[in-house]
């Protein structure tokens, strides 16, 4: 009969972690969270418990910071500045396989990649697109990273010194820089204002043009109306002369009715003269008289 055997050994796994399972020296599986027991195997007549060793992996998110680079920027300035990482790691069995010490290397990388972005910008563009230097360390570490089983969330720069009178200048630029945007809103104001008002004055001649031409088309409409309207009465006149004067040739007696009746209204003003022609005949060969009415 084999000799009793103690109990196996239990591993306990936390949720946040990953365990890599080796049996006598070999990667046997990786295991998630929860309690384990280690396997015995029967061999050559007996009980042998293997040799397993378990190492945990954190996946945790975690701040890798990277401090006091100095580093020469493109226009030749030196800076010091302090680079703050978070990453996590996805990949337990490459995070220990493929690196000696994954963080280790994740530090070089991260320290070489923010060298060429900053060495390749100048100090200004430093100062005014520091997402830039997170965008170059992302796009330079995040394919090589992965490659040993970590993920980079963000790069900032968490400190950013200059020498002590390059410091001084630069306060000086700032304060220059913020004159500058105060003056160019104050000239973009002005230009609204004279923008707004020339398009007021644009709008208001604009009106009184229209304005003056209403006017004036309205005076011309009314002219010739008037015109129009004095050419009716003229013709209508005529009309009404016409028939008076065929009246008068078809019925004759009304003309001399119209002549006495001219005659009477002559009559009544002291001051009118008639003069009658009469025939020769009537007259006996005398010359028309002046008869005073």
């Amino acid at each position: 009969m084999p000799a009793p055997h103690s109990p196996p050994h239990e591993i306990v796994i936390k949720d946040t972690h990953r365990g890599l399972w080796y049996e006598d020296g070999v990667l046997v599986k990786v295991v998630g969270a929860g309690r384990y027991k280690v396997p015995t195997h029967f061999n050559l007549g007996f009980w042998r418990t293997p040799r397993v060793e378990v190492l945990l992996v954190d996946l945790r998110e975690r701040d890798l910071t990277i401090k006091g680079q100095e580093i020469l920027t493109a226009d030749k300035v030196a800076i010091r500045i302090s680079i703050s990482v978070q990453f996590r790691v996805v990949d337990p069995k490459a995070a220990l396989h493929e690196v000696a010490n994954y963080e280790d290397r994740l530090y070089t990388d991260v320290q070489l990649a923010a060298r060429r972005s900053l060495a390749s910008m100048t100090l200004e563009e430093i100062l005014t697109d520091r997402n830039r230097l997170s965008e170059d360390i992302l796009r330079d570490v995040f394919k090589v990273a992965s490659a040993y089983g970590v993920a980079i969330a963000r790069a900032d720069i968490k400190d950013l010194i200059f020498p002590g009178n390059l410091q001084e200048i630069m306060n000086k630029v700032l304060a220059a820089e913020r004159t500058r945007q105060a003056q160019l809103v104050e000239a973009r104001t002005r230009a609204d204002i004279q923008r707004i008002e020339a398009e007021a004055k644009a709008e208001a001649t604009r009106t009184l043009a229209e304005t003056q031409a209403e006017a004036e088309r309205l005076l011309a409409t009314s002219k010739a109306e008037s015109r129009r309207i004095e050419l009716e009465a003229e013709v209508e006149g005529l009309r009404r002369r016409a028939d008076t004067a065929g009246a008068y040739e078809q019925y004759p007696a009304l003309l001399r009715l119209r002549e006495l009746e001219t005659l009477g209204d002559l009559g009544r003003s002291a001051n009118a003269r008639v003069y009658v022609d009469f025939d020769a005949h009537q007259r006996g060969g005398r010359t028309p008289r002046e008869d005073q009415v």
